[in-house]
């Protein structure tokens, strides 16, 4: 079927392509019979407009900013490497990505690079927001300064950003606790948690979750204070063979953020991958063999590659104030066991 396209909106409308344009980008200077008259020929044949044409014709280009943790941090990794690669694609859509890494953990130094973001620098960041109350004006300020914000990863909706592109982690963490649950024999037994931060809106949500759903439904389940390990390999290692010791009897354990190598590095040293229930997140080469060794025994991931892509395509739809097709931007959350491992081709830590 042939495209329905500007010239036949004019046509149907009576009225000159210059017209329709004005029309359709909502600009001055068109009567009001006139503007109806184009606007019923758009919905009678159902005309939709060719973003990427109307770009290339008016020399349209998007300078776009991923501000990402760095870092021993595999997702990380990965969603930098995704963006690496998406953004060479990119190159006949006018699109730059410009990659700046940053500590999601110190929101100072977040807030100091979301301040020196304006319009002469980028048209649109997607960052992934610590959150603290200094990132939350810094996303604010940087709004009012015509900068289009998506958050990517961990939210921050007290914000004025305008899109989340992530899954939702509160639903994550409640599959994490009733996987906890079901694994676990219905007897007394004690669940450990290890996050990289709480401050991470991505981390607290999962928190809250997963506790929600093990207190309501598996309340025989004694749950550990959360330990925080900054998503850091060594500390995580760390915190894992001091739980171990001063819990020998430890049943079940939720890392809930990065720094797995360490985790399972403890787990596999103290000879507990068999006894011990531990979920984590997010597949890497080191996740992946754990599972298939048994020392882990479900993952729960996103996938970076969607999510890159997501947020590129959410930021052109703000900068073109054309609407977001939410089916298209929704992030499924991935459940793993040994048996239903895809392959990997990514490297990661």
């Amino acid at each position: 079927m042939r495209r329905v396209t500007i010239h036949d909106v004019a046509q149907k409308a009576g009225v000159s392509l210059a017209t329709v344009d004005r029309v359709l980008n909502k600009r001055p200077g068109v009567r009001k019979a006139t503007i109806e008259k184009v606007e019923a020929a758009v919905q009678e044949l159902n005309y939709t407009p060719d973003v990427f044409a109307a770009s290339l014709a008016k020399k349209r280009s998007y300078r776009l900013h991923f501000l990402i943790p760095n870092g021993p941090n595999a997702f990380m990794e990965d969603l930098t490497q995704e963006a690496i690669a998406h953004a060479a694609t990119l190159e006949r859509e006018r699109v730059s990505v410009h990659i700046e890494p940053i500590d999601a953990f110190d929101g100072h130094k977040v807030t100091g690079t979301l301040a020196i973001l304006d319009k002469s620098v980028c048209d649109g960041v997607a960052v992934v927001a610590p959150a603290f109350p200094e990132v939350r004006a810094a996303i604010d300020r940087l709004q009012d300064r015509g900068v289009h914000v998506v958050t990517l990863v961990s939210d921050h909706p007290a914000s004025s950003r305008q899109h989340f592109v992530g899954i939702d982690n509160l639903a994550a963490g409640r599959v994490a606790g009733r996987l906890l649950g079901r694994f676990l024999p219905r007897q007394p037994a004690k669940i450990a948690f290890v996050a990289g931060s709480l401050g991470l809106r991505d981390h607290a949500d999962r928190y809250a979750g997963c506790t929600e759903v093990l207190e309501a439904e598996f309340p025989h389940l004694e749950l550990l204070k959360v330990r925080e390990g900054r998503d850091d390999n060594a500390k995580n290692k760390d915190i894992v063979e001091k739980l171990l010791a001063e819990h020998p009897d430890l049943a079940g354990l939720y890392n809930i953020g990065a720094g797995n190598r360490g985790v399972i590095s403890a787990i596999d040293t103290a000879g507990r991958g068999e006894a011990l229930t531990f979920i984590g997140h997010e597949l890497t080469p080191y996740t992946r063999e754990a599972l298939i060794s048994g020392t882990m025994d479900a993952l729960i991931a996103q996938d970076p590659g969607h999510e890159v892509r997501s947020a590129i395509r959410v930021l052109k739809a703000l900068c073109d104030g054309t609407p977001i097709v939410e089916g298209q931007e929704r992030i499924g959350i991935d459940i793993f066991l040994k048996d239903n491992l895809p392959e990997l081709e990514a490297t990661g830590d």
